[in-house]
């Protein structure tokens, strides 16, 4: 059974608390957004990409620390030059061009999500949407005024290049991240039972 004290899913499959586990849970963090982030249908002057999908996972199944750690380091790999953004974009000119504030967002989703998670609301559909749902609002919170300031434009035209065109797929990628958690608390149990 999965032990009642593990707060998150790192916790219930990886119990020990150790640096080197640590560590190498934050780089796989940043291994799958970066790798999500190549997952990309192009728009202007704001890709769609799967990289929600993997930072609400990534902060729900690692914890706030731990899942903001993974994304801080993807923020500061791009930066620094790792072609890991979207469509292998990198370095301080996309960090402070119009995409910048979604990746800044990323770091904030992961801290809620997983603050979430570690309450416990990854264990059901249906706090696991709202877990997810709070975070991808978080996104847009940061991305769209960043894109807003880059681009300089008025808030409808902000709203139809930043939000309008991302939502369908938003919901979908957020509802997958919804139903995998559940399902990962349950198989990880199945798992401690047999």
């Amino acid at each position: 059974m999965v032990r009642p004290e593990a707060a998150t899913l790192r916790l219930a499959v990886f119990p020990r608390v150790g640096l080197l586990t640590d560590a190498l849970l934050v780089l796989a963090g940043t291994g799958l957004v970066a790798a999500a982030a190549q997952v990309s249908i192009p728009f202007e002057p704001v890709p769609l990409t799967g990289q929600t999908f993997a930072v609400l996972l990534v902060g729900s199944a690692l914890g706030a620390i731990r899942g903001t750690a993974s994304l801080v380091l993807y923020l500061w790999l791009g930066v620094a030059g790792a072609p890991i953004y979207a469509d292998g974009n990198h370095g301080w000119g996309t960090f402070t061009g119009p995409t910048g504030g979604y990746i800044v967002g990323f770091a904030l989703a992961a801290a809620v999500t997983g603050y979430l998670a570690e309450r416990g609301w990854d264990r059901r559909f249906s706090s696991a949407v709202g877990a997810m749902l709070t975070g991808n609002v978080l996104i847009y919170a940061v991305g769209l005024p960043w894109l807003a300031a880059v681009v300089d434009t008025n808030l409808d035209k902000t709203l139809e290049l930043g939000l309008y065109k991302f939502v369908p797929g938003d919901l979908l990628k957020l509802y997958l991240a919804a139903a995998l958690l559940p399902t990962a608390w349950r198989a990880v149990e199945r798992v401690r039972r047999s």
